[in-house]
């Protein structure tokens, strides 16, 4: 399954009357209140037909510029688009890609006068709007979400040298050998301050960077987007361990896995009830839309986050959004009869690299899972 976008159609509010055609009435209106969700309270409305009839010539003429302007940038309007919904369709930058897949999000305002489009096809990253009245159209290159070029990242630039020797030794308490840090590219910042700096790579290119202190406190780059730890070891995997932090990743590798990364951002504290975001508005996990590419060529993903309560929300997160049919999961082994081990780290530091690695193979697959 791939990564998809979810789209919503409010309901038709308008229903005929008794008059006959001089009015259309609606019993309802949609009020948004501040949660983002929407209540309806009942009203009467009466609006002559003549200014219905009005409004619907504006709107068919704003959407037909509309969609002269958008077909003028290579996007065709075709009758599978839906205004106010989310659309697949053919990037016409890039084809597809690799894959020929429709990666192009296109999205027409529920009143047609407003389109908006993002590929999310990785190597393209083609995005831009257009109004029916404003004479321009905004257009360019969207790499890792974002309007614009991507910022461009060297280790000088970040001041990051090489470990010292007080943290290649925390690193080797945490059963990290000297060579999976090598090949992982973990430094650490310069300065007096003791800082881990795990740096993120696609294709042997710097991309960001997330620091870390020995207390535990997290921060990353700024100007730069979301994307998963260890992204070139997944680049031609059909199976893709993901854990959820930098640690795990490299705890996975001593067990002699290589597919694996770890999400940017940690784990949700619960499990949101709502539907499913358009990939444009689902920030949390922008890090799977921006790595969409390398995800799709997965036929099985094996979720090894952290055992905690954030760390099933976290899974039960992915899963949804990558597809629960080509999901596994990890479960860790016991501490003792009333608790478990925690994460990778935990059990390879506590029971050694074979327990981790056997810990990784017997993944169930997530629908077995129990999330109560």
């Amino acid at each position: 399954m791939l990564i998809g976008s979810h789209s919503f159609l409010a309901p038709t509010l308008f229903h005929c009357n008794p008059i006959g055609a001089l009015f259309n009435f609606s019993s309802k209106r949609i009020i948004s209140i501040n949660n983002g969700f929407r209540s309806i309270t009942p009203i009467s409305l009466f609006v002559p037909a003549a200014s219905l009839k009005r409004d619907e010539n504006k709107e068919a003429d704003d959407f037909a510029q509309l969609k002269e302007k958008v077909e003028n940038v290579g996007i065709i309007c075709c009758n599978s688009i839906i205004p106010g919904e989310y659309t697949r369709l053919i990037c016409p930058k890039c084809k597809g890609g690799r894959s020929m897949e429709r990666s192009l999000s296109f999205h027409i305002s529920g009143k047609r006068n407003f389109a908006l489009w993002r590929c999310f096809n990785f190597e393209c990253g083609w995005a831009g709007q257009v109004f029916a009245h404003n004479s321009t159209t905004s257009e360019g290159v969207d790499q890792l979400g974002r309007m614009g070029s991507p910022r461009i990242l060297t280790e000088e630039s970040l001041k990051l040298e090489p470990l010292g020797d007080m943290l290649a030794a925390y690193f080797a308490e945490r059963m990290i050998s000297k060579d999976t840090l090598k090949r992982n590219h973990v430094m650490q910042m310069a300065g007096d301050q003791i800082i881990i700096a795990f740096t993120y790579t696609q294709n042997g290119m710097l991309i960001g960077c997330k620091y870390r202190t020995l207390e535990k406190r997290f921060w990353q780059e700024k100007g730069t987007d979301k994307a998963l730890y260890g992204l070139d070891d997944v680049r031609e995997a059909d199976e893709i361990i993901i854990v959820e932090g930098e640690i795990d990743k490299l705890s996975v590798e001593e067990a002699g896995f290589l597919n694996c990364v770890s999400v940017p951002n940690g784990a949700p504290q619960t499990i949101t009830s709502k539907e499913l975001l358009p990939p444009e508005e689902d920030t949390r996990f922008s890090y799977l839309w921006n790595c969409k590419d390398f995800l799709d060529k997965a036929s099985r993903i094996v979720l090894a986050t952290d055992g905690d309560l954030p760390g099933q929300a976290l899974a039960e997160e992915l899963a949804r959004r990558l597809g629960r049919e080509r999901c596994w999961q990890v479960c860790w082994p016991k501490k003792d009869e009333f608790s478990s081990y925690k994460d990778a780290n935990e059990v390879l530091v506590n029971l050694g690299a074979e327990a981790l690695k056997k810990a990784i193979e017997c993944a169930v697959p997530y629908e077995m899972q129990d999330l109560n």
